[in-house]
């Protein structure tokens, strides 16, 4: 049987490296895609080391319109094929309404959602020609709850939630899954890079999984064809009472301005 590739977007650091060195493990080769390419060389390196696995690098940065593109020509100019995308890229993103200028929302929206749409397009026809493929995206419990604040990263993953399923129902019967994987609070070097390590700190240690529970959980998920998956036993508890009808009308509560 032909070995198996995974292509994971953001695969530089966070959970993107921890999907490459759990998929390395089962044997599949990598395309690690990230705009920083000595970090995923040096991933590249230890995972071909440690499992004998063939893994190569794609620079990219997803905000750029054309990037998704650029990638699917690369896979092919290589005569590579895509068994398994996971599209795990993402930023925390601008304020919707607090200054800042119209073009940084665009490169949020561009990377978090538009990139996510066009290269499940650009890949999964192919996988559902052969019969198999694995697609997860990389959503949030973020995007299950409403919430006051910027506006911009749980509206961001509310829509890769939908998307999922909608991909997960057109695709049944035909060999390709499709997983939206929802974290919680995950111990990563996210908050780090988004400058929230004060909000990390403020938060009980209670509310926090460790990377590798989160993309173990997720790859059993998207196997079991799991079209949405809330990482962690706490948020599968809470996310029945977080949709509820009767507890949403809390989140809408009247705010007062000034």
């Amino acid at each position: 049987m032909t070995q198996r590739t995974a292509l994971i977007t953001g695969a530089s650091a966070g959970l993107g490296k921890e999907f490459a060195r759990q998929l390395a493990a089962q044997g599949y080769n990598l395309i690690l895609v990230a705009r920083r390419k000595e970090a995923l060389d040096a991933l590249a390196a230890e995972l071909a080391a440690a499992h004998g696995v063939q893994a190569d690098v794609l620079t990219a940065d997803l905000i750029d319109p054309a990037a998704p593109q650029q990638l699917a020509d690369a896979v092919a100019a290589n005569g590579w094929h895509v068994d398994f995308l996971i599209n795990n890229a993402g930023v925390a993103g601008p304020d919707l309404l607090e200054g800042q200028d119209w073009q940084a929302q665009m490169d949020f929206y561009h990377l978090m959602m538009l990139s996510v749409g066009h290269l499940c397009q650009l890949f999964i026809p192919a996988m559902r020609e052969r019969g198999f493929g694995r697609v997860i995206n990389v959503a949030s419990v973020a995007g299950r709850i409403p919430a006051a604040g910027g506006c911009n990263y749980g509206p961001s993953k509310a829509y890769l939630i939908a998307l999922s399923e909608d991909l997960a129902m057109t695709l049944a019967g035909t060999g390709v899954n499709v997983c939206a994987l929802c974290p919680g609070y995950t111990h990563t070097d996210f908050h780090a890079t988004a400058g929230l390590l004060k909000t990390k700190a403020s938060l009980p240690s209670w509310l926090w999984y460790d990377a590798d529970v989160v993309i173990r959980e997720g790859l059993a998920a998207v196997e079991k064809g799991k079209p949405v998956y809330l990482s962690g036993r706490l948020y599968r508890f809470m996310d029945p009472f977080l949709q509820s009808v009767i507890t949403r009308r809390l989140f809408r509560a009247p705010r007062r301005q000034g």
